[in-house]
């Protein structure tokens, strides 16, 4: 038997020293292990010893760096398309997308979609994880990362990394976050995937690099003994990441607010969901369940900029970000269907919320009741020019050229929708079109007039009205 603990001990002995060799340590080592084996344990103990592997294959400590962002991917990786494929040649051979085996996932694929959409539960087999795969590894791959981004603007992804990502899936959103995150750094990645697309996971999983280190636990988070996670030295996680998955909980709230005792008082909870209605609407609801029973504040994008305010509207937000290539896969299964394009899915649009339980926020701007008019004050408000600070929650909403750009505005505080309505743009009112989403922009003299057909207030912005950037 290898002498793991000899090995653990010369590596923690040289960790300060120089670069930890297996071709030399081997020596040192009862038995003289080949310096395959040491190699191997070393990458199974990495975790433990905070070490990380270089490309000459020596070990260093784990730099401690800040992640920094600019996040824009074009495409899914080809090496992780590849990967992806040979599951479906695996399982159907070469020609996967044709005859008997292409009608198959493509009916399941149509299922799937028909399912989410009258909310219906999903039973995931083989063939279901495959098809899921098909069409939403691309645009989860690309959706992560953007959210990820906005805890970069204020330094605050650090590494070493410990992730628990819960209902990881077919692995979209893990392989993003492995983009996202520089090579060398030290991430002790948990999965918690009970179905049958842990399987699609592990095999995905492999294509990561050498500092990556995955552990997939096939169980339900909620009979996961959180503290067992945890190890015997306690080690929190820095993130818990929920994609896609709190509206197929029976209880997303409570799973929420139970993961919370595994993060680290510095950590983030990153929680995102499709853009649709029903599932963007049960993630703020969760958002809005979690913050008020545990104190968590929202980072992002929801900024509450009223004191012991919370919104009750519906909560209906989301981001849009470029559309990503279609990988191979998508168009070869599309290839032989009249309705190809329903198995194309390259758009990027996500609903999120990042929660933290330090009390930190994306912006520190907050409104003032001296010089601010509040949401839920609005109906006071009707035909007057008013100035207050709102959120930017959504892209432009309208489809037609020629109608005003409509964008939807919250300051934490709102009962009934509000959107912000540009009339006549100006240099000095344009950052309403111009400013990213979940950007707090600061309106004086706008507009607010009462909508009877949407049942919601709207802020006319037109020629008299100043709309200001602050973050």
């Amino acid at each position: 038997m290898t002498d793991r603990e000899g090995i653990r001990s010369n590596a923690k002995y040289l960790r300060n020293v120089r670069p930890i060799d297996p071709d030399e340590i081997h020596e040192y080592v009862e038995g003289t292990p080949h310096p395959a084996v040491v190699r191997r344990i070393l990458r199974e103990e990495a975790v433990g010893l905070g070490l990380v592997e270089r490309e000459d294959g020596t070990f260093v400590p784990a730099p401690e760096r800040v992640v920094t962002g600019g996040w824009s991917p074009e495409a899914f990786p080809d090496r992780y398309a590849n990967a992806f494929e040979d599951l479906l040649i695996e399982r159907y051979g070469l020609g996967w997308h044709e005859g008997e085996s292409g009608a198959r996932l493509r009916e399941t694929v149509r299922r799937l979609k028909e399912r989410y959409y009258r909310q219906h539960p999903v039973e995931y087999d083989e063939v279901v994880a495959l098809a899921y795969g098909l069409y939403h590894l691309p645009d989860y791959y690309a959706s992560v990362g953007y959210v990820l981004d906005t805890l970069t603007e204020r330094d605050l992804l650090t590494t070493p990394l410990r992730v628990l990502d819960v209902g990881a899936g077919t692995g979209g959103p893990a392989l993003g976050l492995h983009d996202f995150l520089p090579a060398e750094a030290l991430v002790d990645y948990h999965a918690v995937e009970p179905s049958a697309s842990a399987a699609v996971l592990d095999h995905l999983l492999a294509e990561t690099g050498r500092n990556f280190h995955p552990t997939v636990h096939r169980s339900r988070i909620e009979d996961l003994d959180l503290d067992a996670l945890a190890g015997d030295e306690g080690k929190p996680f820095d993130l818990l990441l929920f994609s896609n998955v709190l509206s197929e909980l029976d209880d997303p709230s409570g799973v929420v607010e139970s993961s919370l005792s595994t993060l680290a008082d510095d950590g983030a909870v990153v929680a995102l969901e499709p853009a649709d209605l029903n599932t963007a609407t049960t993630l703020r609801e969760v958002e809005r369940a979690v913050v008020a029973r545990t104190g968590a504040t929202v980072y992002a994008p929801t900024l509450r900029l009223w004191p012991d305010a919370e919104p009750t509207d519906r909560g209906w937000s989301f981001d849009v970000r470029s559309d990503i290539e279609r990988p191979p896969f998508q168009s070869r299964l599309a290839a032989d269907a009249d309705d190809g394009e329903a198995f194309v899915n390259t758009t990027v649009q996500f609903a999120y919320a990042v929660l933290r339980p330090d009390g930190v926020r994306r912006s520190d701007v907050r409104a003032n009741p001296t010089r601010h008019a509040k949401m839920a004050d609005l109906d006071r408000h009707v035909t007057e020019r008013i100035d207050l600070l709102a959120v930017k929650l959504s892209h432009d909403l309208t489809d037609d050229a020629d109608a005003n750009p409509l964008f939807k505005l919250g300051d934490g505080s709102e009962d009934t929708g509000v959107f912000g309505v540009l009339t006549r743009r100006t240099s000095l009112n344009e950052a309403l079109e111009t400013a990213p989403y979940g950007s707090v922009l600061r309106f004086e003299q706008a507009l607010a007039l009462w909508n009877d057909d949407e049942g919601a207030y709207n802020l006319v912005v037109d020629d008299a009205t100043i709309v200001d950037f602050l973050g």
